[in-house]
């Protein structure tokens, strides 16, 4: 079908159904009566029947047809041309022509056909209009295919319902970048399928053949639950092919579930690193933040800006976001209000180490539910200025209890880290002191304050990812202090989900760690990422840093892994620390001196208020 008679039976479809359809019958009725006078074609062979009682016949069944169509919409473009929606109404239209034919044949005196004609006639025109329909729809959709010399030929992997979503998108749409070659599926079953025409050629095991075979210049990864193994693998196979990767994200990051080639995008790392599917309590995390005022310390921050995105989904009475970084409250603004006026009073600019602002800010918000995020986390500059981090994480977290106590702060979650787990390092021991700090409070009041420990947040500021990504981007080299070094990697949504969830959990005093999977050799990340830049980058080993670990741990050698409410969170008990044991890192002490200091706190026997108890739960 040429391009000008495509556009003038879209621009005449009503017209050219009806006509197409009238014929249809046209066809249907005398082709009845000559199979049921075994293709005798000369009147006198047909008994009692007449030509002009076929003719009667054939007009009242245009007749019929252009009224019902007109009226079951089938003439009105409500479903698209020749899909199943269009022919299950095409078929009900038809069967009720029939019915109406039939009761007229035998109501009159003298029938126009014999009455098996009649059935049969609808069975032949129902046969007949759906394959116009079906050609027609077969002749657009090639017309709307992409052209060869326009588009890039690509591999699917994947032959389920995202691969089939895709393909429409591809195929019916000339102005695609893609034109599908060949499909891949490890499924046995669908090894000879063929999709809109598309061939399934093969397993992961094949697609070099494949790749050879067809030319392909990229793989589509179109299976949105994809594990991070299969992300590994696919990316290895198409670097070591030369060809590019593209992939789905998850359902639940399309806004309809339904899939497009606009949804392709680049293997990220946190495809690469795997994410974990959380199974949130919604009812329970409600229950403690709607209608609650809720205030999060360090909201400008990578985590405490999740957590006011978050929050704020479950519409708290009030949320307050606290920040020294008035830049960073800018910008939180603008991501949760689509404005950024800096007009409302939720919006504090605090310190936390300043106790009087700090007070201040609780009375005038009288905030039920606190989320303590604000810290120093950059691990070798806290070694260097071990002072920092006391006034920050120690007696920052300090004034934050005090000041939630004093106004009454019914629960409060203090986010930790993985460092704070058999610390070595001056932020570890500083947040290892905040953990013990919060549940002295709980140990004294039985209040739900708790502490939140996980390890590191992919895209967060100041991540290895993206200081990774930062060297590539000026030409290398990739510095990575040891070839053996891991750490544990987590999405920072998921991370913020389980904190509130933990925040729901929680029993008085506890630290509660967040499962971050398996940990990851930083080296294999970067000699992926080194791999996939358009030039050589070396790679350069610094060694580990003062206050390193060569593996993390989430949990310390002497603590439990007990899960009680959750499959992704541990409880671990956490030992009491009254605040007064940290008055002598106020002192004007040499950084050696507080470092030991802080060494000493973290050993420190448990603590107990009176008439409390420091046995684990």
């Amino acid at each position: 079908m040429g391009p000008q008679v495509g556009h003038f039976l879209e621009r005449h479809r009503t017209a050219v159904q009806v006509a197409l359809d009238c014929l249809a019958w046209i066809v249907a009725v005398p082709l009845a009566l000559v199979l049921r006078y075994e293709f005798e074609t000369t009147a006198n062979e047909w008994g009692p029947f007449t030509p002009s009682g076929l003719l009667a016949q054939i007009l009242l069944a245009c007749a019929i047809q252009c009224a019902l169509g007109l009226a079951f919409g089938l003439y009105r473009g409500l479903w698209r041309y020749g899909s199943f929606d269009e022919v299950a109404h095409l078929a009900r239209s038809t069967v009720v022509v029939t019915v109406c034919l039939a009761v007229i044949n035998a109501i009159l005196t003298h029938q126009l056909v014999p009455m098996s004609v009649v059935f049969f006639a609808g069975v032949i025109a129902l046969v007949l209009m759906s394959a116009v329909r079906y050609l027609w729809r077969l002749s657009l959709e090639r017309r709307n295919r992409p052209k060869e010399a326009d588009a890039a030929p690509v591999l699917i992997f994947g032959a389920g319902e995202g691969a089939v979503q895709l393909l429409t998108s591809m195929l019916r749409n000339p102005n695609s970048p893609y034109l599908p070659v060949g499909l891949l599926d490890d499924n046995p079953s669908k090894r000879k399928l063929r999709i809109m025409g598309v061939p399934v050629l093969g397993n992961r095991s094949t697609i070099a053949e494949a790749v050879r075979r067809t030319g392909a210049t990229t793989l589509i990864l179109a299976v949105p639950s994809a594990g991070p193994e299969l992300v590994r693998e696919l990316s290895d196979v198409a670097l070591d092919l030369g060809v590019d990767l593209k992939i789905l994200p998850p359902l639940d990051e399309l806004l309809d579930g339904v899939v497009g080639v606009g949804d392709l995008r680049p293997v990220t790392e946190a495809d690469l690193l795997g994410r974990h599917l959380i199974d949130t309590d919604v009812d329970a995390i409600a229950g403690y933040l709607t209608g609650r005022r809720v205030l999060v310390t360090g909201a400008g921050g990578s985590i405490g800006s999740e957590l006011c995105f978050q929050i704020a989904r479950f519409a708290p009475a009030e949320l307050v976001m606290l920040d020294r970084d008035e830049s960073a409250l800018h910008a939180l603004q603008l991501r949760l209000e689509g404005r950024a006026m800096l007009d409302t009073r939720n919006l504090v600019v605090c310190d936390i180490r300043d106790r009087d602002a700090l007070d201040a800010a609780f009375r005038e918000h009288r905030p039920e539910v606190v989320f303590h995020a604000a810290a120093l986390k950059h691990l070798p500059l806290l070694e260097m200025h071990p002072k920092e981090a006391v006034k920050t994480n120690v007696f920052g977290t300090r004034n934050v209890l005090d000041v939630a106590l004093a106004h009454r702060v019914s629960r409060l979650i203090n986010i930790s880290t993985d460092k704070a787990a058999d610390p070595v390092s001056v932020l570890g021991y500083s947040k290892r002191i905040a953990e013990r700090l919060t549940a002295e409070v709980a140990a004294r009041t039985e209040l739900p304050y708790v502490s939140v420990r996980f390890g590191n947040v992919l895209g967060s500021r100041g991540s290895v990812l993206t200081a990774f990504r930062s060297q590539l981007e000026s030409g290398g080299p990739i510095t990575v202090t040891h070839p053996e070094v891991t750490r544990y990697f987590m999405m920072v949504e998921e991370a913020v989900q389980l904190v509130i969830q933990a925040g729901a959990v929680g029993r008085p005093g506890e630290a509660l760690v967040l499962d971050m999977g398996e940990p990851v050799r930083i080296d294999d990340v970067a000699r992926r990422l080194a791999a996939q830049a358009p030039r050589p980058v070396e790679i350069v080993y610094t060694g580990l840093r003062p206050g390193e670990k060569l593996h993390e741990v989430l949990r310390g050698a002497n603590e439990a892994d007990e899960r009680v409410a959750h499959p992704l969170i541990s409880h671990v008990p956490v030992p009491p620390l009254e605040a007064s044991a940290v008055e002598a890192l106020a002192a004007d002490l040499p950084d050696v001196e507080v470092v030991a200091s802080l060494v000493t706190l973290c050993t420190t026997a448990p603590q107990s208020a009176p008439g409390t108890t420091t046995e684990p739960r």
